[in-house]
């Protein structure tokens, strides 16, 4: 007998009779028994221990010990951890107008840079607040304030600034003297 016929596959060129066809298929040898049971019992040990495993993080709170793996409670870079904080709180915005804030002589050009300084932004009414240091850079700004909008847009994103306020040149600091009446309200307060 040859090892196709020890199979239950017939030898090529030889017909199969109908009792080979209808007989039940052999059963399994003692190698294919052994796989069969290895991984079952691979299978039991990984439910095991992820029963385990679920366990302890209850008894402990559910926090996970650091391990080989990552997680969240690995040390990470500086840059990565900032805009991770930037990110979950939602400053991405402040910080890029921030970030142009600083930049603001490049942005703009040298000339603009020197006259005019950004004060503030309203992330509200998406609202930048500039001072000028003369009524003419006023002017001139106001005239440029449309074009440095877009510029500024294309820089953080669309619809970051919407609009940029442009304030003259402050009056002079009020000081007060050492012969200031009681509830004064300064130079401008005449008799009442």
């Amino acid at each position: 007998m040859s090892t196709d016929e020890r199979d239950g596959r017939g030898v090529p060129g030889k017909s199969t009779s109908p009792q080979e066809l209808s007989s039940p298929p052999k059963e399994p040898s003692g190698v294919d028994l052994a796989r069969v049971a290895l991984k079952a019992a691979r299978e039991q040990a990984r439910a095991r221990g992820a029963a385990a495993q679920q366990k302890k993080q209850a008894r402990r709170g559910g926090g996970l010990r650091s391990g080989a793996r990552a997680d969240g409670r690995d040390p990470m870079a500086l840059g990565a951890a900032i805009n991770r904080l930037l990110n979950e709180r939602g400053w991405e915005t402040p910080a890029a107008v921030g970030g142009v804030m600083g930049r603001w002589p490049e942005i703009v050009g040298e000339d603009i840079g020197k006259h005019c300084v950004p004060e503030r932004y309203d992330e509200d009414e998406r609202e930048l607040v500039v001072r000028c240091d003369s009524t003419a850079w006023a002017t001139n700004l106001r005239l440029l304030a449309p074009t440095l909008v877009a510029r500024l847009n294309q820089d953080l994103g669309h619809g970051a600034v919407r609009l940029i306020k442009v304030l003259g040149p402050g009056g002079p600091v009020r000081r007060y003297g050492p012969l200031r009446a009681p509830g004064s309200t300064g130079p401008g307060d005449t008799y009442g």
